[in-house]
């Protein structure tokens, strides 16, 4: 009997713990990484992917974190050039290591962020 409650805790925490793996995982993001020929989307294809809000790399790199206040964080990574993000929650919260290095469009509206320090933050917010 004892050994029986042993393996039922046993899954059970296993199950717990792979759920939670799951939960702190960055979700709903659209990472994107040029091919081999280092080719970046064309365009078009650009300004179809733009939600809320959309994070390119142009320079070097960049780290990139985007959150949901107060929730999930949508990703928490360094981007190299080519890579971007495009989100589309309601609220979110952005902290860009290096804003010299990125291209930011909120609402498909460009946000200047050439000339702000490194480490800065902002709210995108989605369009009513």
């Amino acid at each position: 009997m004892a050994i029986a409650g042993a393996v039922v805790l046993l899954v059970i925490l296993v199950v717990l713990g792979g759920y939670f793996f799951y939960r702190s995982l960055p979700g709903n993001s659209d990472l994107v990484v040029p091919d081999e020929s280092g080719a970046l989307a064309s365009p078009e294809t650009v300004a179809s992917d733009m939600k809320v809000l959309y994070i390119r790399v142009t320079g070097e790199s960049s780290d990139v974190l985007v959150r949901v206040p107060g929730g999930e964080v949508l990703i928490d990574t360094t981007m190299a050039q080519g890579q971007y993000v495009t989100y589309a929650q309601p609220r979110m919260d952005v902290t860009l290591g290096d804003p010299a290095a990125v291209e930011v469009y909120v609402n498909g509206e460009p946000k200047n962020v050439k000339e702000e320090a490194p480490g800065y933050t902002f709210t995108a917010v989605a369009a009513e």
